[in-house]
């Protein structure tokens, strides 16, 4: 898989300002059918001479308890009027995870409703409040972000651990997904790259089942598919993920590697923004590194507030 190979460049592509509904259910219905066997669906398999991969259409309706044609017009994407024990009936039968089944209902609530052509919003905009939180946390670092990966807010130590990110854009919230897909540093950064970079296209593609008129959301997939062929070989999987806790393996370029377990909490006063936390595993060579570099961020911080004490004067 090619990775990043040039300088991050935040542009403004021509490209469309919603994603289409319908082609979204028809393609993640597809992928999801091309992946189970009829061996894992517990159906019995004649002859060796099948034209399709996974389950055929009237394997996955036979399964799910609909008519084939019935199933034939919800994979072209007409889930007008479908109701919700048909869906979980397709859920079932496409052995879908929390994810994807998540993902499903949100792709059907959304064809259901007419489309409101939406402009840019302003920046979002942490609250104090939260700031107050992140400034709060002083022993583990802290970050809050949006649905399109925009790192929004952090306290000083994730400012610090993620001071690769933060220092490569002059101007807006750096963006992890363009991170990893055009920075070359993230390769560095990212000890498990592949696995960061899956995540990533993962969460923008559920997100884009939650909010697919969002202009800006639409303008980073075009943005990230025109310049990254990695970006457009994932987003192709249409493979959906919940960002909630996992591992993350980074190289700081100043403490050296850190594997850091990270725990996602939803702000539910903040429309899509969560907080993530990452800690790291008490005793162990990580939590070392962590405390050494809090201590050189304090360091540091006491020394920018004493330069600016004497420039007072």
């Amino acid at each position: 898989m090619q990775v990043p190979a040039g300088p991050p460049r935040v542009v403004c592509w021509a490209y469309p300002d919603r994603v289409d509904i319908h082609s979204e259910i028809r393609d993640f219905l597809t992928s999801r059918r091309a992946r189970i066997t009829p061996e894992r669906a517990g159906l019995p398999r004649y002859g060796d001479n099948r034209r399709v991969t996974g389950l055929r259409r009237e394997e996955v309706a036979l399964i799910a308890g609909v008519s084939v044609d019935y199933y034939i017009r919800l994979e072209r994407g007409n889930v007008h009027g479908v109701s919700e024990s048909v869906l979980e009936a397709l859920a079932r039968a496409l052995q879908l995870d929390a994810a994807e089944r998540a993902h499903l209902f949100d792709l059907a609530r959304v064809a259901q409703t007419s489309p409101r052509p939406r402009r840019s919003e302003p920046q979002q905009q942490v609250r104090p409040s939260v700031q107050f939180i992140l400034d709060a946390i002083t022993g583990t670092p802290a970050v809050v972000r949006n649905g399109r990966l925009d790192i929004l807010a952090a306290n000083r130590l994730g400012y610090a651990l993620y001071s690769e990110m933060f220092g490569r854009w002059s101007s807006g919230p750096p963006n992890a997904a363009r991170f990893v897909f055009l920075d070359p540093a993230s390769t560095d950064f990212y000890l498990n790259w592949q696995e960061v970079a899956h995540e990533s296209v993962a969460i923008l593609r559920s997100e884009t089942g939650r909010n697919p008129y969002d202009p800006d959301l639409a303008g980073l997939i075009g943005e990230l598919s025109a310049q990254s062929d990695a970006f457009r070989a994932l987003w192709a999987a249409h493979d959906v993920r919940v960002h909630d806790t996992g591992v993350k393996l980074l190289h700081h370029h100043v403490v050296g590697n850190l594997s850091l377990t990270f725990d996602s909490l939803q702000l539910s006063a903040d429309t899509r923004l969560s907080m993530t936390l990452y800690t790291a595993e008490p005793g162990s060579p990580s939590e070392e590194a962590l405390n050494l570099l809090r201590t050189l961020e304090s360091v540091s911080a006491k020394a920018a507030l004493t330069r600016g004490n004497s420039a007072a004067r």
